[in-house]
């Protein structure tokens, strides 16, 4: 604990890293108060007693989950940072199929600067198309009688305002990767899932009431399954490379060796996104046949998160997309090229396609652990709730939540760490268990 103090006064002494820290707090702060003003023409009281009463859940809740609760207090930033996510997943894929983004991905620095501006034009357009499906959406059902004004200049004022509202969320987070510390739209994200954790577990206590050994049983799981996902986070496979010797003139050049990391999860948490959104859609086209018995089973099953049959559905899709995302966003065959442009050779491993087909070999094995763990941690809310733990804190036991939170902290971690050593302090860790730090790369 001494050590943890310690690391404090090391960041408030250095005041390049104090300034980056208060910046990005105070941009945070300015995005949560946003997500409490409400769209013009809505009445805010009347959509809270209609929200209370219909309860949340499905994909609306999920959504919900991203944004900090604006989307069901039909806040201004509503739609937050995930028509950035969503447009951002798209250039990727396509990163992979499109030669025209290929060329980019290789132009270095301006081809980056061109898919970021793609980006934002996407960003835009996704935003202003799912604006109008909210408006549609709320001025439906119940929550239309908290709409005050006509629904002609609701929609048009909704779309005005939510398009504004995710491009202004859109510069917050470019200001703080760029002026603050951490990664801007993940922290962005971070923080609208943390504001559902103070309520989570307040409900929990209530619900547990004066039994502590099963809160204590509870927080002791939740702490454990936390350390799991964060060794799974950290953990890669180093692939030893060997850099040929050059002599220039008098000086030599290469001659070493250094690692090629390999993640054991490189997909990240995008798996369980797409693995979550995926399935929604039965639930969500059902909801549109409400006089039709097997939609209704179909939409019953599939709305069921706590079932053994969806949990074991869900873990399989997991596992699928986690070997798909996998193979669109690591390349063996580019990491060999550029190995071999570079002069380095894995030991033993002749340069080019035999290299390709080594690290992909590799790949493939070290996936397999880590997508079986990723879908256990996508499906244990499930068997949290079986277990009585309330809903609301049983979504922070793993899935989505959890594996955002234990990401975006572990690399806003080591940016801080990063500037500590700099400055020659100590870091968080100080035996250097942080992978930034041991890394020789």
């Amino acid at each position: 604990m001494a050590g943890f103090a310690e690391s404090i006064r090391n960041i408030w002494n250095v005041q390049e890293l104090r300034e980056r820290i208060l910046y990005t707090l105070g941009l945070l702060v300015v995005y949560r108060f946003g997500t409490f003003v409400t769209l013009p023409g809505v009445n805010a009281e009347a959509l809270a007693q209609i929200n209370a009463q219909q309860g949340g859940g499905g994909i609306f809740g999920f959504l919900d989950m991203f944004v900090g609760g604006a989307f069901k207090q039909a806040g201004i930033f509503a739609l937050g940072i995930m028509p950035y996510i969503t447009a951002s997943i798209i250039i990727q894929l396509m990163g992979a199929v499109v030669p025209y983004f290929q060329k980019l991905q290789r132009e270095g620095e301006e081809g980056r600067r061109r898919i970021t501006q793609l980006t934002r034009y996407g960003t835009i357009g996704i935003t202003a198309l799912q604006s109008i499906g909210y408006a549609i959406n709320l001025l439906a059902g119940a929550t239309g009688q908290a709409v005050v004004i006509n629904s002609t200049l609701f929609t048009i004022t909704t779309v005005i305002v939510l398009t504004s509202g995710t491009a202004f969320v859109m510069w917050l987070g470019e200001r703080i990767s760029e002026d603050g510390i951490g990664n801007g739209i993940s922290l962005i994200i971070m923080i609208g899932i943390i504001a559902f954790l103070p309520q989570a577990l307040f409900n929990e206590v209530r619900t547990v009431g004066d039994n502590i050994f099963i809160l204590l049983l509870e927080i002791g799981v939740w702490v454990l399954v936390t350390g799991g996902v964060v060794l799974i986070s950290q953990g890669m496979r180093r692939i030893p490379v060997q850099y040929a010797k050059r002599v220039v003139g008098r000086k030599a050049y290469g001659g070493s060796t250094q690692y090629l990391p390999l993640r054991v999860n490189a997909a990240g948490v995008m798996p369980i996104i797409f693995a979550q959104s995926i399935m929604f859609i039965p639930s969500t086209i059902a909801s549109f046949f409400p006089n039709s018995p097997t939609m209704q089973q179909i939409g019953t099953w599939f709305s069921d998160i706590s079932g053994m049959g969806y949990s074991i559905l869900f873990f399989f899709v997991v596992v699928f997309f986690t070997y798909f995302y996998t193979a669109i966003s690591v390349n063996p065959k580019e990491m060999a090229d550029t190995m071999k442009r570079q002069g380095g050779f894995i030991p033993g491993i002749r340069p080019g396609k035999q290299t390709s087909e080594f690290i992909d070999t590799i790949l493939t094995r070290i996936t397999l652990p880590g997508s079986i763990f990723l879908g256990f941690v996508a499906i244990l809310p499930s068997f949290a709730m079986r277990a009585g733990v309330t809903q609301s804190f049983a979504m922070f036991y793993g899935g989505t939540s959890l594996l955002i939170l234990v990401q975006v902290t572990l690399d806003t971690l080591q940016q801080i760490e990063s500037h500590l050593l700099m400055r020659h302090y100590d870091g968080f860790m100080k035996s250097g268990k942080m992978r930034s730090r041991r890394q020789g790369m």
